[in-house]
């Protein structure tokens, strides 16, 4: 026997590479390896899921017979030569020629690194195991908490409890991340009257790694180990440190491994200090001022908003973010600018210099690319973030956007695998499972649903048995737990996080009549619940518990049930075997969504408020759709469409009991949702409209020292010292033959012509897509001025010359117009 050197214990020879296997996190989503781990320990496969823990656990005698097991030997060879088949595949065509380095506050790649809150973490998981399918080449840095998201109870009365159970990870699939000289790699950063140490651990997910940093070291004071203590912990100061770990931490132990990145992602406003720490590394390696670096390294950042609303935002005390960056010698001076100056960036234009500090504010400074999470997401994000663009049109404020995706491989049901696996799906990308689902026959996929539900049915009378023994249940109310729902009725899911703006309860603003249409004899109806409540929310808990006392109603325990501890498991089941997805947040909070992504590639519906995704996904073909009007409003047509549209849809069915029109639209989704919604598009959309323009950009400025960022400070700088002095002079317009013919005077003051466009500017009509613009050709210098021009343009559209207005705006194609330096100037 010899010892692997990251596992506790000893593995026979012949099952050296399991601990390979057990480490790689693709078992969360690959499932080949599934009845490997069963065969070792069934029992404790099926309550954690976690083979790494399996194997550390196992009596030496249990695996010197499974060593000595040819069958065992056998299976375990068949999923080396599949992971080898993995490994070896040809990776995504690109232009990078350096990794992409990824930040975010939470990971949810699977329960066994519970490093995770919601839809963030999620996402974020999703994006990194597409990247690994794809082979990108993505780091992904993030914490690693001790105790991390709460875990959810429900008492009798219906009030959620949080528990906080301690991530050991000894008994995760983590590494220490390790010094040339072997130790532990430390990462120290200053903190007010002391220096606090970090180290990391390494995930690995298919071909990705990530980098998680734990500050819980003996050496540093106590108040310092718990930074990394709980995600999204409600305290300031805390939650503050928690970021400036991340991202100056985080950039710093990148540096440390030698990584030289290219592009750098920032998920959300948490990691928005990236920003400061990556431009500091420019100062130092290439002898840059402050405003250099940044001008510099923000052509290589990227930064993707997930928040709808502004209150939804981190915003720090400007005096508690001074006490971090702004001591004597601190941050600040480091940079070599006031603290005042460094402060700005995460405050609106002309605010007071205690206004609160945004991370986002400095994450949106700091990128040279912007983008939303759907479409209807963009548009919200330009109102929200406008101010930080003065005198620019909501329309041109540069935030773009990518729609998020789900990575389908870990959402598909075993179902579906099976027939992927057995042939009857042809072997091809991942995103092409829902165009082969769509080609079964009507008989074919109606058993597939029905398997489906039959498991979910399943899986939620074993939950449900478990919490009402955990509240003291008598035995009576246990076994009738045993025999709730039916695998035969149509069920429904809602499942989310249970915010005011989530409207969970807008079925039940009339119970009576959701009474009727769970309980109808003839077309019976039923749901399925669950989602957590944010620890300091109590309108949000309050909201859950009415649910939970509804669905303990007598009458309704065999119709619809509360399940607790929504995670990464209760998602997998529930959008595996739901019928519906029911979505009602209030528009536009809604940023994305992609919950009801994850039921396309098992034959679900959506039935989802017109906004995030569902905005641009809906057709009356592959689902259902509310309008978004009021809660009133909503509720009622909530019912309608349930009791007129869904309920006869799915019971109508031929003398076979096939439901023809239902069937109908699980091909319509199944075929033109699936691949459309697929993390796999995100992630190459990702690779193409940002990565690869973000790494040439920068690698650009970055070359001879930073020459061309030197070249792009000192022309803003110039812009900015002369615009006070440009102006316009006359404004005429007149028909022509050609069109609309259209003159204005220019005054340019001392600056080069050619530096400056002056532009025809209007607004989009309605269907457009975006406003027009027009650049308008110089001519001949005005009499009597020594910087005045005349400029013109020919119009040949049909719109007046009212519609249009001249403006002037940095004319460089190698600055980033509306991020550097936001000047334009309108004629009046």
């Amino acid at each position: 026997m010899t010892r692997s050197r990251e596992l506790h214990r000893e593995l026979p020879k012949p099952l050296e590479p399991l601990a390979e296997l057990a480490l790689d996190l693709r078992w969360t989503w690959s499932h080949h390896a599934d009845q490997i781990w069963r065969s070792i320990d069934a029992g404790a496969w099926d309550m954690t899921r976690n083979p790494w823990l399996i194997l550390n656990e196992q009596p030496a005698q249990r695996l010197e017979e499974l060593a000595r097991d040819p069958v065992f030997r056998d299976r375990l060879a068949a999923v080396l030569r599949e992971r080898h088949q993995y490994t070896s595949r040809p990776a995504l065509a690109t232009r990078l020629t350096r990794p992409v380095v990824y930040f975010s506050m939470e990971y949810a790649v699977g329960e066994a690194v519970p490093f995770y809150a919601g839809g963030l973490g999620v996402l974020a998981g999703d994006h990194l195991k597409a990247a690994a399918d794809l082979g990108v080449p993505l780091i992904a840095v993030g914490l690693m908490y001790q105790e991390g998201y709460f875990r959810q109870m429900v008492d009798t009365a219906g009030r959620q409890i949080e528990v906080y159970p301690y991530n050991d990870p000894s008994t995760m699939p983590l590494r220490p991340v390790l010094a040339p000289s072997g130790a532990w790699l430390t990462i120290p950063l200053e903190l007010p009257g002391r220096r606090l140490d970090v180290r990391a651990w390494r995930a690995k997910v298919g071909g990705v790694e990530l980098l998680l940093l734990d500050s819980n070291i003996p050496s540093n004071e106590p108040i310092d180990r718990g930074i990394t203590g709980r995600l999204y912990d409600g305290a300031p100061d805390v939650r503050l440190r928690q970021e400036l770990v991340l991202g100056l931490g985080g950039w710093r132990l990148i540096e440390a491994l030698g990584i030289a990145p290219g592009a750098c992602h920032l998920n959300e406003g948490h990691t928005g200090f990236v920003v400061l720490e990556r431009a500091r590394s420019a100062m130092r390696a290439s002898r840059l001022s402050f405003a250099e670096a940044l001008a510099a390294t923000r052509a290589g950042n990227l930064f993707t908003t997930h928040t709808p609303v502004l209150a939804g935002i981190d915003a720090f005390p400007a005096a508690l973010v001074e006490k971090y960056l702004g001591r004597s010698g601190g941050f600040a001076d480091q940079l070599g600018i006031p603290f005042a100056e460094l402060c700005r960036l995460g405050q609106p234009p002309q605010a007071p210099a205690d206004a609160p500090f945004r991370p986002t504010y400095l994450a949106i400074r700091g990128a040279g690319r912007i983008n939303a999470v759907s479409a209807r997401h963009a548009e919200t994000s330009r109102r929200i973030f406008g101010e930080l663009f003065p005198r620019w049109p909501i329309a041109e404020v540069p935030i773009s956007h990518i729609t998020n995706g789900v990575h389908v491989p870990s959402w598909r049901s075993p179902f579906a695998d099976s027939r992927r696996a057995s042939g009857e799906l042809s072997p091809r990308a991942q995103t092409g499972d829902g165009e082969r689902l769509a080609e079964l026959d009507d008989q074919t996929l109606w058993n597939l649903r029905a398997r489906e539900r039959a498991k979910l049915i399943e899986d939620t009378r074993t939950r449900l048995a478990r919490q009402l023994e955990r509240r003291g249940a008598s035995e009576e109310q246990v076994a009738t737990a045993r025999r709730a729902l039916d695998p035969d009725v149509l069920t429904l899911g809602f499942a989310r996080r249970f915010a005011e703006y989530k409207r969970s309860n807008l079925l039940l603003r009339d119970r009576e009549r959701l009474r009727h249409l769970l309980a109808n004899p003839a077309r019976p109806v039923q749901l399925l619940i669950a989602g957590k409540a944010h620890p300091e929310d109590e309108p949000g808990k309050a909201l859950l518990a009415e649910w939970v006392r509804f669905a303990e109603e007598p009458e309704m325990r065999s119709r619809c049930v509360f399940i607790e501890d929504y995670d990464l498991s209760v998602a997998q089941e529930l959008v595996q075997g739901v019928d519906v997805w029911i979505n009602t947040p209030r528009p536009p909070w809604e940023a994305c969504g992609t919950s009801g992504m994850k039921v396309l590639v098992n034959g679900g519906l959506n039935l989802s408020v017109l906004d995030g995704w569902w905005a641009e996904a809906f057709h009356p073909d592959v689902g259902w759709a509310l309008h978004g009007q009021d809660d009133d409003a909503d509720a009622q047509e909530l019912f309608a469409v349930l009791e007129r549209q869904v309920v006869p849809c799915f019971y109508d069915r031929t003398a076979s009991g096939l439901p023809l029109a239902w069937l109908r639209r699980v091909r319509a989704s199944l075929a033109g949702l699936t691949a459309r919604f697929s993390a796999e598009r995100m992630v190459r959309e990702y690779v193409q409209r940002m990565y690869e323009p973000a790494e040439a950009a920068v690698r650009e400025r970055l070359a001879e020292g930073g020459a061309k960022a030197r070249q792009l400070d000192s022309l803003v700088n110039t812009l900015r010292t002369h615009w006070s002095a440009l102006r316009f002079g006359r404004l005429s317009s007149r028909v022509t033959a050609g069109g609309l013919d259209v003159t204005v005077e220019v005054y340019l003051d001392d600056l080069p012509p050619d530096d400056l466009d002056v532009q025809l500017y209007a607004d989009a009509l309605p269907g457009e897509d975006g406003p027009t613009l027009v650049s308008m050709s110089r001519q001949q210098p005005l009499v009597g001025t020594s910087h005045g021009f005349l400029y013109q343009a020919t119009l040949s559209g049909l719109r007046p010359a009212s519609h249009y207005t001249p403006r002037l705006v940095p004319a460089r194609g190698d600055l980033l117009t509306a991020s550097e330096p936001q000047l334009v100037l309108w004629h009046h």
